[in-house]
C-alpha cells in the first residue's frame, strides 16, 4: 500500500514552508507570526500538518541514515571496510566520533525539528473546529510520533532538553536546559499512554501506515524494558499479544520487500515512495558494496556504507533460512564472482540514486515476542515456561529447533537465567539483523562494553556527544556527555 506515503509529500512541503534553516537553539527553527495564527483553521489543514510530522522520519537523522548507522553501524553487526564510504561515519564505526561529528548534529536538529512539528499538531489543534473523535486521533499519532523522537534521543544523548510547546522565536530556545533521563522518560510513557487512548487498532485505504494502537503498546512496552521495568513491560506486550492484531507470518522472506510492506507482521513503517519527488528510501544504494557497480543497487552509486561483518555471519545458525534473506555473501561483476558481504533485506528497484520504494521498519511483532520473552526472563526462570515458548516461535519459523533448559545438545540447552539472556541476545541479533536494533540492545542490556571493547569501545561511548553547535549557542546551560570535553 503506498497511498499514505503519496500525501508525505505535501507535507514535507508544508513543513518546509513553516520551518525556516537558520540555526537556533536546539535547531528549532521558529514559525512566523502569519502561520501560527491564521494556518490551522480546519481539519484538513491539521492533516497536513500532521503528514509533516510524519515526513520528519524520512529525515537524514532519523530513518534515512541516522538510526542504521548508530543501531547498526555502531555495533558489530556493520562496518565500512572502504573509508570512501563516509569519515564520519566511519568514526562512528571506530568509536572515533567526537562532538563535530556530524552524525551527531543531523541527529539532533532532525529530531527536534520532527519534534517542534508535533508539537504544532498537539499545541494547535485544540482550537480547530473539527471531529472530536477525528481531533483525538490526530493528536494521538502526533504524540506516538514525539515519544518515539524522544526515545531515540534520550537513547543516543542521555540528558536531553524536553521542549513540549512550540517554540515560536529562538529567544525562546534559550530557557531549555538538558532535562535528567528519567523525566524525559516520564513524558514519553505519558505521550504513549495516551496515543494508545486515541489511536484505532488498525487503518485502511489510505490511512495505511499510520500510528496505531498497538504502535502505541509496542513502542511502550520497548520503553518498560529499556528501564528494566519487567512487570509492566511483561504486562503491556502481553496485552499487544492478546489483542491478536499482529502475527508471524509463515515465512521470514514475507515479511521483506516492497511488495510485502504494511503487512500483518509489521506494527509501525517509516514510509518511502520512489519517484524522484525526494520521498524515495537510500538503503538499496546506501548498503551496496562499493566496486559493484550496478550489479546490486540496478542504478545509482554505490555507497558501501553498512556492510556486514564477517561476526554476524558466523552468528546464524547452519540450517536458519533468515541468513539469506539478511545477507549475501557474494556477487558476479563481469562474469567473476566477488567475496563480499551486503545487506539484502532492502534490495528493490530504485527510480534514480538513493530513491527506492523499501520502508523502514521500527517495530514488528517477533519484536514483540522476542521483548516479552526478555521480560518474563527477567522477572524469574521458569523451564520450559512461556517464555521459551515465545523465543521458540522465532526460531522455528526461522527453520530451528526448540531451545529448552536440559538439551542433550549443549547448544540447545538453556539451563539458567543467564543462559536466557544470551539466547535472547542471539535471537534478537539475527532475527532483526540490519533493522536498526543491535546497538540499543547491547546498551539495554549492559552488554555493549563488553562485546564491543575489542573493537575500541570505552565506557563513556555509551552515550553519543552532544553537538558542539549545540553547546556554543547556550554554553551557560548546555552541557557535554563525559569523556567528550
Amino acid at each position: 500500500m503506498k497511498s499514505f506515503k503519496k500525501i508525505w509529500i505535501s507535507g514535507a512541503v508544508l513543513l518546509a514552508s513553516l520551518t525556516g534553516c537558520d540555526q537556533s537553539f536546539l535547531d528549532l527553527a521558529p514559525i512566523s507570526q502569519l502561520n501560527g495564527n491564521n494556518f490551522y483553521q480546519t481539519g484538513e489543514d491539521m492533516k497536513n500538518a500532521l503528514t509533516a510530522t510524519y515526513g520528519a522520519l524520512q529525515y537524514g537523522g532519523l530513518y534515512y541514515s541516522s538510526m542504521h548507522i548508530i543501531g547498526d553501524l555502531r555495533s558489530d553487526d556493520t562496518w565500512i571496510p572502504n573509508p570512501n564510504a563516509g569519515a564520519n561515519l566511519q568514526e562512528v564505526d571506530e568509536f572515533k566520533n567526537n562532538a563535530f561529528n556530524t552524525i551527531s548534529s543531523t541527529t539532533w536538529s532532525g529530531h527536534y525539528q520532527g519534534i517542534q512539528s508535533a508539537n504544532l499538531v498537539i499545541e494547535k489543534i485544540a482550537t480547530v473546529a473539527m471531529d472530536e473523535t477525528l481531533k483525538a486521533r490526530y493528536t494521538g499519532e502526533a504524540k506516538f510520533l514525539r515519544a518515539l523522537m524522544y526515545f531515540n534521543l534520550v537513547r543516543i544523548f542521555g540528558d536531553v532538553p524536553l521542549v513540549l510547546q512550540v517554540i515560536n522565536n529562538p529567544s525562546e530556545g534559550y530557557s531549555y536546559k538538558r532535562e535528567s533521563s528519567e523525566v524525559v522518560y516520564q513524558s514519553i510513557i505519558q505521550d504513549l499512554k495516551d496515543a494508545e487512548q486515541s489511536l484505532p487498532n488498525k487503518y485502511t485505504g489510505t490511512d495505511i501506515g499510520r500510528a496505531t494502537k498497538g504502535a502505541a503498546m509496542a513502542l511502550l512496552g520497548k520503553v518498560y524494558l529499556t528501564q528494566k521495568n519487567w512487570q509492566p513491560a511483561a504486562a503491556k506486550l502481553k496485552e499487544l499479544i492478546d489483542m491478536n492484531e499482529y502475527q508471524l507470518l509463515p515465512t521470514y522472506a514475507g515479511v521483506f520487500g516492497i511488495a510485502n510492506e504494511n503487512n500483518a507482521e509489521s506494527i509501525f513503517e517509516v514510509q518511502f515512495k520512489k519517484g524522484s519527488t525526494g520521498e524515495g528510501s537510500p538503503y538499496t544504494n546506501q548498503f551496496a558494496p562499493i566496486g559493484s557497480g550496478t550489479v546490486i543497487s540496478g542504478i545509482g552509486n554505490p555507497l558501501g556504507q553498512n556492510i556486514p561483518t564477517e561476526d554476524i555471519s558466523k552468528a546464524y545458525e547452519a540450517a536458519d533460512v533468515r541468513k539469506n534473506v539478511s545477507m549475501r555473501t557474494s556477487y558476479v561483476l563481469s562474469g567473476t564472482t566477488v567475496s563480499q558481504n551486503y545487506v539484502a533485506k532492502y534490495l528493490g528497484a530504485p527510480a534514480a540514486n538513493l530513491d527506492s520504494d523499501n520502508n523502514w521498519i521500527v517495530l514488528r511483532y517477533a519484536d514483540v515476542l522476542l521483548m516479552y520473552a526478555e521480560a518474563l526472563n527477567e522477572i524469574g526462570f521458569i523451564p520450559e515456561g512461556p517464555a521459551f515458548t515465545n523465543l521458540n516461535k522465532i526460531r522455528n519459523r526461522a527453520g530451528l529447533a526448540n531451545k529448552t533448559s536440559n538439551d542433550i545438545n549443549p547448544l540447545l540447552s538453556v539451563p539458567t537465567q543467564t543462559a536466557f539472556r544470551l539466547a535472547v541476545e542471539q535471537e534478537r541479533r539475527v532475527e532483526l539483523a540490519f533493522e536498526g536494533h543491535r546497538w540499543f540492545d547491547l546498551v539495554r542490556t549492559g552488554r555493549a562494553l563488553p562485546v564491543l571493547s575489542s573493537l575500541g569501545m570505552q565506557a563513556h561511548h555509551i552515550l553519543f556527544p552532544i553537538p558542539d553547535s549545540q553547546i556554543e549557542i547556550n554554553p551557560s546551560v548546555m552541557t557535554q556527555n563525559p569523556g567528550y570535553n
